[in-house]
């Protein structure tokens, strides 16, 4: 293991809960409701993904401009939420902080965009990452494989010398996608088993050896589950 690649929404900040009253203010302006259904479909989607997924449920026509004023709309509301502060999942600061202290290299890579990633990121710190990729600057948002693999391409190494974290189904797919083992620590939703993942409850009481330990034993001998 060379570099980790951490997702950031439900992985690192538990900023779904955010997005959940975010997501639910949007559907009362363009009146409706969110159901619990619809929103663990969300979990993980890009912001195209996520209002095409709205305007589908309310069964709105699927305009391009009045989708895109309902981007605008969600992220801002979403950078407002933001700017009060993150919560943070268990054990990350912790790991963030042992990573760093031993040159580890990080990148950060979301499906959300990067106006609003670098919002998130005053209150997460730029600090540890050498690099950040965000939904828009890549072709295709998670579930594709596109972001994680220019994120292995910024810090210069082949993706399977990186550990993804994730926490959800999409990002986890996308990771594996572009050939890094990962480690799932489910937020919101249940992501399945599968050969390249080793799965947690928890980031807590993670340290760097465990780490590296579960990157060899997913490159070396394929599925492992916790």
């Amino acid at each position: 293991m060379q570099a980790v690649l951490f997702d950031m929404d439900g992985t690192l900040v538990d900023s779904e809960k955010l997005w959940d009253i975010s997501l639910a203010a949007l559907y009362e302006q363009l009146g409706g409701r969110l159901t619990p259904q619809v929103r663990t479909s969300m979990v993980g989607g890009s912001a195209q993904d996520t209002i095409q997924t709205v305007y589908t449920d309310l069964g709105l026509k699927l305009d391009p401009v009045a989708m895109a004023e309902s981007i605008r709309w969600l992220h801002d509301y979403t950078a407002d939420l933001f700017d009060e502060g993150l919560p943070w999942c268990d054990g990350a600061p912790e790991l963030l902080d042992a990573l760093a202290a031993e040159g580890t290299p990080m990148a950060l890579v979301t499906n959300t965009q990067r106006e609003l990633t670098d919002r998130a990121l005053n209150s997460i710190g730029r600090q540890y990452f050498s690099a950040t990729v965000c939904a828009d600057e890549v072709p295709r948002g998670k579930p594709a494989p596109d972001a994680y693999l220019r994120a292995a391409a910024l810090l210069d190494l082949p993706p399977d010398l990186c550990l993804a974290i994730e926490d959800s189904v999409t990002g986890t797919a996308a990771a594996e996608g572009a050939g890094c083992p990962v480690l799932v620590v489910p937020n919101d939703v249940v992501v399945p088993i599968g050969p390249r993942r080793r799965h947690v409850n928890s980031l807590a009481s993670i340290e760097v050896a465990d780490l590296r330990r579960m990157h060899a034993e997913l490159t070396q001998f394929g599925e492992r589950t916790a």
